[in-house]
């Protein structure tokens, strides 16, 4: 099944249901106002939800229209809570030896993870508004989970349940404010912004065996204005999905409608290039004993897209940086 929500003018959009291609959609909100409301209800909202997808897939949903995903907000545009960890240790290590940084302690037991904020979501076409080049603007393609509510102390094993639909991310970062916000202890805060999303979630079925191990065994490509930049494969998560639903909730609830992020997706070797700048400035320190590559500026444009058996799957992210406006009086 394929969810998405369209841009209404209100916070959490109206819910649709997407046809398999992409190409097809048709409203969903006399099921579900809202993509939320959908989830904190799964039980009941996903038979009715599943049925009007058979039907639109087979030509005969009433009122189906021409999905647009430019008209299309993040599937959540607010959500409960969005944890990110970072599971490819291959990223963290490169890091490490690019810039003689000492390794985490336990990084290969415990998984990293931050809470980024989750009030402001930004959707597959949204210009990504920042106020100064200076800040070190970074992309970082990602691949996510939605889940169902999960209790205090979850097991990784009980967590694979939980896991309602999968979606594609863009992390975006600003490195300049990292080192700092990591020194102090208390983790990222300035460095993630708003982070973006493809236009459609995805119920696991829908990427057939590539769905594995609590894991998204797809190549995640990443063109950077209109050039490639990598198409690393989500199968190398040193930690799936799973645990990193047990660690999130080691101590506390998770609501509904919670999303976890994979955090950069990297591949070891090098071949399959990157998903985010710091990366490749990383590489390319431990190479030629420079970085070459600079960080974004206004009006670079990147693209993300995820397929299967040669057909998309959450549909592209397709971005450009541009300033925000001055901050109002």
């Amino acid at each position: 099944m394929k969810l998405a929500t369209l841009k209404n003018g209100r916070k959490d959009g109206r819910l649709v249901v997407v046809s398999r291609d992409l190409q097809r959609a048709v409203a969903a909100d006399d099921i579900a106002p809202s993509m939320l409301d959908a989830i904190e209800r799964w039980s009941d909202t996903a038979p009715h939800l599943a049925a009007r997808y058979e039907a639109l897939n087979a030509g005969t949903a009433a009122g189906a229209f021409d999905f647009d995903p430019a008209a299309a907000a993040a599937p959540l545009p607010r959500a409960p809570q969005w944890c990110d960890g970072s599971a490819f240790l291959n990223h963290g290590r490169l890091m490490e030896k690019a810039f003689n940084i000492d390794p985490i302690p336990d990084s290969d037991k415990v998984p990293l993870m931050y809470q980024g904020g989750s009030d402001d979501l930004l959707g597959p076409h949204d210009d990504l508004p920042l106020p100064d080049v200076a800040h070190g603007i970074d992309f970082e393609g990602e691949f996510g989970v939605v889940v169902d509510s999960v209790p205090m102390g979850c097991s990784a094993t009980a967590a694979r349940s939980r896991i309602l639909l999968l979606v594609q991310i863009n992390d975006v970062s600003l490195r300049a404010f990292g080192p700092r916000e990591m020194r102090t202890g208390f983790g990222f805060f300035q460095a993630k912004p708003s982070s973006s999303f493809a236009p459609v979630a995805v119920t696991p079925d829908e990427i057939g065996d590539a769905w594995k191990d609590s894991r998204v065994h797809l190549d995640l490509a990443v063109d950077y204005n209109g050039r490639w930049f990598g198409e690393p494969n989500g199968r190398e998560m040193n930690f799936g999905f799973d645990e990193l639903i047990a660690h999130a909730a080691v101590t506390r609830r998770l609501s509904a409608g919670t999303l976890i992020g994979s955090g950069t997706v990297s591949n070891a070797g090098g071949a399959k290039g990157s998903a985010c700048i710091a990366e490749r400035r990383a590489i390319e320190l431990i190479e030629q004993g420079a970085s070459a590559t600079p960080f974004m500026r206004f009006g670079d444009r990147v693209r993300m897209e995820a397929r299967w058996n040669d057909r998309p799957v959450f549909g592209a992210i397709d971005q450009r940086i541009v300033q925000a406006p001055p901050a109002q009086a």
